[in-house]
């Protein structure tokens, strides 16, 4: 199965195999700092009559589907809690952009491994260099749509996670019940998720021309058959 194989570090000098070892990085960091990510809102309910307030907690994590997210609040009339959800499910976006990020990965490793030990095989042929430009085309073009739409995923995770909007949805808080809203949830892991998702996009765009390089369609017409043509032509 390793018949030519030939590991050579000598591409890994020039910009088509370094900016693809940088997307192999870059899509890591990407789908890794939106799965797995938890976090915590919080609000407090002080009732009437009462001199400790109730904490309300929150918390929620990747996926994003929040409308299966329930919390429990004060009802202050003497019954225990209410049960209440929050709005929205995000999950769609989110997985995209995760699932975009996996297959970069593992689309990059691939590369890697035909670049660094199959590059006499890659160059000899042209079918190799246009595959490899159409689907560096596809993934610049997913990384631009799925970044796009997580950010504004996040935007509205933002807003429904907020304790602003938790303070809102509990239906106490008015007259002498005091709500106060906690602090906002950490959310710095998840736009640096979004920027590593534009910085990927900027990346394989740019690797485009490099892979372009590659194929028919750009190199010159071979020199030595073009002089042998003149001479027969002479």
């Amino acid at each position: 199965m390793m018949t030519g194989f030939q590991l050579d570090f000598a591409p890994l000098k020039e910009p088509l195999a370094f900016i693809r070892c940088l997307e192999w990085i870059f899509a890591i960091f990407a789908f890794a700092t939106t799965g797995g990510y938890t976090g915590q809102s919080a609000a407090s309910v002080k009732c009437s009559g009462k001199t400790v307030a109730d904490n309300v907690t929150v918390s929620f994590s990747y996926p994003f589907r929040l409308n299966l997210v329930k919390y429990e609040a004060p009802l202050c009339n003497g019954s225990s809690s209410e049960t209440l959800y929050l709005a929205g499910d995000f999950s769609s976006s989110a997985e995209f952009f995760v699932t975009i990020g996996v297959f970069a990965f593992l689309y990059c490793t691939g590369a890697l491994v035909v670049y660094l030990g199959f590059q006499h095989r890659y160059r000899e042929s042209s079918r190799g260099p246009m595959i490899d430009l159409v689907v560096t085309g596809v993934f610049a073009f997913m990384w631009l749509v799925s970044s796009s739409a997580w950010a504004k995923g996040l935007t509205n995770v933002k807003m429904s996670v907020s304790p602003n909007s938790i303070v809102k949805a509990i239906g106490v808080c008015k007259g002498s019940v005091v709500c106060t809203a906690g602090a906002m949830p950490s959310m710095g892991r998840l736009n640096v998720s979004v920027i590593f998702g534009f910085l990927n996009l900027i990346l394989w765009g740019g690797s485009c021309w490099f892979v372009y390089k590659e194929t028919p369609w750009h190199k010159p017409p071979n020199p030595q058959g073009s002089v042998e043509e003149g001479a027969n032509q002479s």
